[in-house]
């Protein structure tokens, strides 16, 4: 079975798979939402991945997004989806347990029992003298 991203699929039957013409592909390749492989004769060839971002282009666009909207947020969602490959990376690699499993740290006070209350102090650049009383009129 082909990898998900290998280019099987030629331009006929990547549109019938996505419901679409196959004018349309090459319409959404000029404007850079989609990127199939080529074979060494430049023919195009698409893969399940392809297929798959066909159907969100036509959610998309279904909703009422126009091109340049709808590849703005496939441009987020790859955003997204690989800032959360890092994040769990991170997290993976900085720390070991989980948040279920920790001890409670016994050196933390609550904010009831604090010794004082804290208070921001005025910014001396902010405070000014206070403003004389208001004079009323008198009917």
């Amino acid at each position: 079975m082909p990898a998900e991203d290998q280019g099987v699929y030629v331009i006929s039957v990547a549109a019938e798979l996505a419901g679409v013409h196959p004018q349309t592909l090459r319409s959404y390749e000029r404007k850079g939402l989609l990127s199939p492989a080529r074979t060494e004769g430049g023919t195009r060839r698409y893969s399940a991945a392809d297929i798959e971002r066909l159907g969100r282009i036509a959610e998309l666009t279904d909703a009422g997004l126009n091109l340049q909207g709808v590849r703005r947020v496939l441009e987020l969602e790859e955003q997204l989806r690989r800032l959360r490959r890092k994040l769990g990376r991170v997290t993976e690699t900085t720390d070991p347990e989980p948040l279920s499993t920790r001890r409670p740290r016994h050196d933390l006070v609550p904010l009831g029992q604090a010794v004082g209350p804290w208070r921001r102090s005025p910014h001396p650049l902010t405070t000014s003298a206070p403003s004389p009383p208001r004079r009323q009129e008198v009917l």
